[in-house]
């Protein structure tokens, strides 16, 4: 006697799971440009690696002599599988069923897909379209009652915050719980004129009155208009936006790549074949002398970092601050830089807030850090206040004063101000290079000359020569060699060094970091 009868049933009801809502909805989501969550965890993960757990749960219908007559699969599909060779938890959100909505099961299956990826220290890559949740007007009425909203194993969703790297990709139209689930994350991406986020969708803010509502024509041009990728990339919602869905999948392996699997594991070297002592002729003219002139700090990157392995996230936001993952001889790091062309550098509310949270990624996941720095201060002015600029760049430099990862600045230019003294701890040894170019103090003297020699110009009878007498006078005092001469500024080098000091920095900061491994096992 055999288990043949049992087994052609598990076929007959994985057969079913992989139909997923049906021919025609599958059918429907296609023909809106979007993947199928079955070809999206294959085209997210390593060729054949997923291994689907409760592949046949959903919601069941017997025939009166109870058997099987059909199967509504659990809209959310995840299991085990590799990314770069490396292990995962990739889930999927199904919108064929019922918009990706609450099915039989699917709480539990969600659960235990957030409990896999922290108790067994496996990134968890989300793959949202849909609501998530469980909750609808019909719902209420199938049950007889409301009552208070909970969210099944929210708590897992904030522990692996704290374990494992989290990567939301939202597929589509995300509200309320798929939301959330897109947000708490480490790095997430919209498709552009795919992915839409709202903390509820435009046919329930139409409930609501004109006063909440985008004018738009259509129920299209209304999700766009709510929690479109140009609303939600720019506002710091969510990380990133791009154009397709491969392009989605390629930015989480690459973003992963970067990644320990968990904290407390070092991240990992790759092989370089970029020679550590190269020098960019380029970065000798990069600044230039006019300090009203701006220059691509993103070149700059270019030419200092291994070739190719600049990854730039929150593009869109925050610009005064690019914030990127790239590798010196192959290790790992963080960097900030300061954008010129975006506010003169200057750090507004929302650059301070991105800097602040890139700063705690790096150190909760064991990165060092590398801050190129041209900062004439905080952004200053009535928007400026109004939008509690202070409060946030004070976060940014707390954020950096608590992190425990090795940091090495660069001084390209400006650094003045509250500002200026947030580009590194200064009550921790100053792993810092300067140019040549630097030019800092507590507030920048060219802005203030007619003020602070107020009386001398007014009794001059020359105010404007002896004006740019007081210029020539300060210039000599603000060279960095003054600041040098006294050990204010550790050393300014020539740019053309700067690749292979900070290779030199990468080494001996993976060289700390991986002794807190076996201080700390």
């Amino acid at each position: 006697m055999t288990w043949a009868k049992e087994l052609e049933e598990l076929r007959q009801r994985e057969a079913l799971a992989e139909q997923m809502g049906g021919a025609d909805k599958v059918a429907r989501q296609h023909s809106r440009g979007k993947m199928d969550a079955r070809a999206r965890l294959a085209a997210l993960c390593d060729e054949g690696s997923f291994r689907e757990i409760g592949k046949i749960a959903g919601s069941a219908k017997y025939d009166a002599n109870g058997d099987l007559a059909s199967v509504t699969p659990a809209p959310f599909l995840f299991g085990k599988a590799l990314i770069n060779g490396r292990p995962v938890v990739a889930t999927a959100d199904d919108f064929t069923i019922r918009g990706g909505a609450a099915d039989a099961g699917i709480a539990r299956k969600m659960v235990q897909a957030e409990m896999m990826a922290h108790q067994l220290k496996l990134p968890i890559i989300r793959m949202i379209d849909g609501t998530g949740g469980g909750g609808s007007v019909k719902t209420l009425e199938q049950i007889g009652a409301t009552y208070i909203p909970a969210v099944p194993g929210w708590g897992d969703v904030v522990t692996n915050l704290d374990t494992v790297p989290v990567v939301a990709l939202a597929l589509g139209p995300t509200a309320g719980l798929g939301a959330a689930r897109t947000v708490a994350s480490h790095y997430s991406i919209m498709v552009k004129g795919l992915s839409q986020i709202f903390a509820a969708g435009p046919a329930v803010v139409d409930g609501l009155g004109e006063a909440y509502k985008g004018g738009a024509a259509n129920h299209e041009e209304a999700k766009e208009a709510l929690g479109g990728s140009a609303i939600h990339t720019r506002n710091g919602v969510v990380d990133d936006e791009v154009a397709s869905e491969a392009e989605a999948f390629a930015r989480a392996r690459h973003f992963l790549s970067f990644m320990p699997e968990y904290v407390g594991q070092p991240a990992r070297r790759s092989a370089c074949d970029d020679p550590a002592d190269r020098r960019e002729e380029a970065l000798l003219s990069l600044v230039p002398r006019d300090a009203k002139q701006v220059y691509s700090m993103r070149r700059c990157m270019e030419m200092l970092f291994d070739t190719g392995t600049v990854f730039e996230i929150g593009k869109h936001w925050g610009r005064a601050a690019i914030t990127t993952f790239a590798r010196l001889d192959g290790w790992p790091v963080c960097v900030i830089a300061s954008d010129p062309s975006y506010l003169g550098g200057s750090w507004e509310a929302k650059t301070s807030e991105k800097v602040e949270r890139f700063v705690r990624l790096a150190d909760q996941f064991r990165l060092p850090i590398v801050h190129l720095v041209d900062n004439p201060g905080f952004m200053i002015g009535r928007e400026a206040e109004m939008a509690g600029t202070i409060r946030y760049g004070v976060n940014a430099m707390n954020a950096i004063y608590r992190a425990t990862v090795p940091l090495a600045s660069i001084v390209l230019r400006r650094a003045y101000g509250i500002a200026g003294s947030a580009m590194s701890n200064a009550e921790r040894y100053q792993y810092r290079y300067c140019w040549p170019s630097g030019d800092w103090g507590s507030l920048p003297i060219a802005g203030g000359l007619e003020v602070a020699y107020k009386a001398e110009l007014e009794a001059s009878d020359d105010p404007a020569a002896l004006l740019e007498e007081i210029r020539e006078r300060l210039a000599k005092v603000t060279s960095p060699f003054r600041s040098a001469e006294r050990f204010n500024v550790e050393d300014i080098i020539d740019p053309r060094d700067t690749r292979p000091l900070l290779c030199e920095f990468a080494g001996l900061a993976w060289r700390k970091l991986e002794s807190e491994r076996w201080a700390h096992p």
